[in-house]
């Protein structure tokens, strides 16, 4: 299974700080059994969370180890959080009886392209969208279409408005 986070703060000058509080809090997140990957990203594309947060999960019994509930969350940074972006989704893979679901690997020389469609249809050339179905938490969107780019290619998947690109 795949939890994304997606967030962002209200205070632009704070930034940094939070980027920085962000690191030690995925290698926390890492130390939780049942995680097996966390990985932060950022995106400036409008009307998108500016944050977003992705993790491998063994299943949506994480949520509820007592180490996990200790851990989880904004801490500090909860009142800076921006609610309008603040989103927390499960998913799982759409197609049935598929093997287990991990978090794409995002080499430094790449982005992470995300979508969020009612259902999984969106076709653009040239880009191979993984479909993943909401399971849990808010469920912000039915469909999550994602992908792993090179950021050469960032200036062609960035005229599509239904897309975020993710650094």
């Amino acid at each position: 299974m795949i939890f994304m986070s997606q967030s962002g703060i209200t205070d632009p000058a704070k930034h940094a700080e939070w980027s920085e509080w962000y690191v030690e809090h995925l290698r926390i997140m890492r130390s939780v059994d049942g995680i097996g990957s966390a990985e932060r990203f950022q995106t400036t594309t409008p009307n998108w969370p500016p944050s977003l947060a992705m993790y491998s999960i063994r299943s949506a019994e994480v949520f509820v180890d007592p180490y996990y509930l200790k851990i989880r969350g904004m801490g500090p940074w909860a009142g800076l959080i921006e609610k309008r972006f603040y989103q927390r989704n499960l998913f799982e893979a759409v197609s049935p009886g598929s093997s287990t679901l991990i978090a794409p690997d995002v080499p430094p020389q790449s982005a992470l392209v995300v979508t969020d469609q009612i259902q999984p249809h969106l076709e653009i050339e040239g880009l191979k969208l993984l479909w993943l179905k909401s399971v849990g938490l808010d469920q912000s969107t039915p469909y999550r279409g994602i992908a792993v780019i090179s950021k050469n290619d960032i200036p062609i998947i960035s005229k599509h408005q239904e897309l975020a690109v993710y650094l």
